[in-house]
């Protein structure tokens, strides 16, 4: 069935390169109409946070993720003053479609404002030019806003540059990695094509679901860098196997193509599924700002699988003989006996020590591993931000003059089930005792409590209180004291019966976003080690061999994650790296680098073992076809590696947290996995097993509808 799809594909290869190119049109215009459409919400369905802010939006006519702060500095300001200062920022909320002001304090001399909407956090963000501008006009030239909005606002032309300089320096590296690679030929432009078009593609699909589902403010950046590492593996091991096949003497091109497809092409298919069951399992995380990441991601390796199969051998049937003949530079991989090359000898030096390369080498890894164990997550950051943008100089005023929590209180939402019951005297003793208990928490700056508006709703069934954390947004202090609330301090009353209360706003949005993907966590590793298990059983003809593989990756996870630790919590390389120093990982990072991660270690070792398999298959024993394998793929996976590190550098040179991090533990853990990982464990560990590795009993290929060779057969070697 595959031949007879890449016999087509060549014959109509016009036609098939013109609907890839219509494709790639389609993802510009996607592009430049994406970013309108994202966000950097962190709500979380059906929680307490998402209940209280309901409330909040219904009944106060506050919304956490659409309100800004707008903040004005003054100096030996008279109370008449101070009220004059009032009543401009409430002129100029009127001029942005449903703005009102719901709170106004004078602190330390600074007037901060909450200027609340009703719009959603993308649409807020929109309108955050329109209020600066309305403050200008009514001579509050001085006044800086922040918030939610404002964030977004600001942070979004800083991810575009990233981008643009990311790819740039990515693209760069990429094209002398692949010069190096492959040499001076035509066939080195068929990686950024296939990128390209792969990148396109995913971006017209992420524009349409952002027309429907929350997507992240990020997804451009995470599937420009990752589709432009991942197609330009899969195509480097298409194009590498293409020249060996078409080097051969008296073969016809096409026929070339079609064995190309039919080996590396097929690893390609197994690679691609790995990673797309790898970033499917996100989808299961009930928080659509992880969901939202997870389909964006899958997209990715979707159409880099569909690019490998189409538009490549749509190329190398364009290109031919000629394409892949290098001139000048001949590259790395024009060295025909790989016998006697680098990774033969070290095949053979595992081979001839197994056992001490196996202790030595889990050693090393577990050392770079052990920091993990001082992993601390936050859902966000608002100081490992550009410090530049007006929306992080306002906040810095802020929490220098009113406390680092000022900007973003936890909501206490008391719910009394009837209408008027907040205007009871007991309502009334029942919240000051409340204010009084959750004052007395050391982590407590202010709290806040009042009978009228805007601490009692228009029924007079709600009342909220406010309270001021002395630690920042996302802190492990701000944290705790989200959970005291709920799990002691809340507990401890006594209210009437009927009577419910709900912590929100953005510290405890924040609590509820890593409480719900860390409770999915248990659950996406499970589904992600059944899928991959049964893809690579029927890959490698093995039951051995994919559990293996999933040993390994979890290995290059840990590693990736004490990394993480080391580099941004410890500060371990952080002025080489020019990273943050923070006490946090942002708590999406972690589970998006293990999908990511454990269908990108998936890769590699399906090249491999692919190739090992191809030697037992046709009579090696277990020791030459290790050699064998790692000898014909161990240089291209590790170019690969090296590629992907080079285009994943474009998130580390950016200016936001997350993606520092995200591109970090990438790096690391993709050069990792494909040196030590898979160029030492896997072979020693094969080695320690002999032909065991390669068991796959009698029910189990009826069960996966393949067929082995005998162990009894291949451990003589006839």
């Amino acid at each position: 069935m595959l031949e007879r799809w890449i016999r087509l594909v060549i014959k109509r290869r016009v036609i098939v390169i013109a609907i890839w190119v219509v494709i790639t049109i389609l993802g510009v215009f996607s592009t430049s109409h994406l970013t309108d459409l994202l966000t950097t919400s962190l709500t979380v369905p059906g929680t307490s946070s998402a209940q209280a802010n309901a409330i909040l939006i219904r009944n106060f006519h506050e919304n956490v993720e659409g309100t800004f702060t707008v903040v004005v500095p003054f100096t030996n300001a008279t109370s008449p003053e101070i009220t004059a200062l009032e009543a401009k920022i409430s002129t100029a909320a009127t001029k942005i479609p449903t703005g009102t002001v719901s709170e106004e304090r004078a602190v330390g001399g600074l007037l901060y404002a909450n200027v609340n909407t009703s719009f959603n956090l993308g649409q807020a963000a929109n309108a955050t030019g329109a209020l600066r501008s309305a403050l200008r006009e009514t001579g509050l030239s001085n006044a800086l806003v922040t918030g939610p909005p404002a964030l977004q606002h600001d942070i979004t032309p800083v991810l575009k540059g990233d981008l643009r300089r990311g790819g740039a320096l990515a693209l760069v590296l990429a094209v002398v990695l692949l010069i190096a690679v492959l040499g001076i030929c035509w066939a080195a432009l068929i990686p950024f094509l296939v990128a390209g078009a792969t990148i396109a593609g995913t971006l017209s699909v992420v524009y349409l679901l952002a027309h429907h589902f929350l997507m992240v403010l990020y997804v451009p950046n995470v599937v420009e860098l990752i589709g432009l590492a991942l197609a330009i593996d899969y195509s480097l091991f298409i194009v590498h196997r293409f020249r060996t096949e078409v080097s051969r003497d008296n073969v016809k091109v096409d026929d070339a193509i079609v064995t190309t497809m039919h080996t590396a092409g097929k690893a390609v298919m197994f690679s691609g599924f790995a990673v797309a069951i790898g970033l499917a399992t996100l989808l299961i995380v009930p928080v659509p700002f992880v969901q939202s990441l997870g389909a964006a991601g899958l997209v990715v390796p979707v159409f880099s699988l569909a690019c490998a199969l189409s538009l490549q051998p749509a190329l190398l049937s364009l290109l031919g003989r000629r394409g892949v003949r290098p001139v000048v530079v001949r590259g790395l991989m024009a060295r025909r006996d790989v016998s006697s090359g680098l990774w033969a000898r070290i095949a053979r030096g595992v081979i001839r020590r197994p056992l001490l390369v196996l202790v030595t080498t889990l050693v090393v890894l577990g050392g770079a591993t052990f920091s993990i164990f001082w992993m601390q997550l936050t859902p966000g950051s608002v100081t490992a931000i550009p410090q530049n943008i007006e929306a992080a100089k306002a906040l810095t005023l802020v929490s220098g003059r009113a406390g680092p929590g000022a900007i973003t209180p936890i909501e206490v939402i008391v719910d009394t089930g009837r209408s008027h019951g907040a205007a009871t005297g007991v309502a009334s003793r029942e919240r000051l005792a409340l204010a009084k208990l959750i004052l007395k928490n050391p982590e407590v700056g202010i709290v806040a409590i009042g009978h009228t508006k805007p601490f009692v709703d228009s029924s007079r069934r709600y009342e909220q209180i406010l309270v001021v954390s002395r630690e920042y947004f996302g802190s492990a202090g701000s944290q705790n004291l989200v959970n005291v609330l709920r799990d002691t301090t809340i507990p401890s009353m006594t209210f009437p019966a009927g009577t419910k209360v709900f912590v929100g706003g953005a510290p405890a949005q924040g609590v509820d976003f890593l409480n719900s993907v860390y409770g999915a966590l248990p659950w996406i590793v499970l589904l992600a080690f059944v899928f991959a298990y049964l893809v690579l059983a029927r890959a490698f003809r093995s039951l051995v061999l994919p559990l293996i593989a999933i040993l390994l990756d979890l290995v290059s996870v840990g590693v990736a994650d004490g990394v993480l630790v080391a580099v941004f919590r410890f500060g371990i390389g952080s002025p080489i790296f020019g990273t943050y120093h923070v006490s946090q990982i942002e708590g999406w990072v972690p589970v998006f680098l293990f999908a990511m991660l454990f269908g990108l270690s998936m890769d590699y070792e399906v090249f491999i073992v692919s190739r090992m398999r191809e030697a037992w298959r046709n009579g090696a024993t277990n020791d030459d076809a290790i050699i064998e394998g790692l000898s014909n793929t161990g240089g291209v996976v590790t170019s690969a590696a090296l590629i992907m590190v080079a285009a994943l550098s474009g998130l580390v040179l950016g200016h936001i947290a997350g993606l520092q991090e995200l591109g970090i533990g990438l790096a690391f853990g993709v050069l990792v996995d494909a040196t030590l990982v898979r160029g030492l464990l896997l072979p020693s560990i094969m080695t320690l097993l002999g032909p065991r590795t390669w068991w796959l009993p009698t029910r189990a290929q009826k069960v996966l509808r393949v067929t082995a060779p005998s162990l009894e057969i291949q451990e003589t070697g006839q």
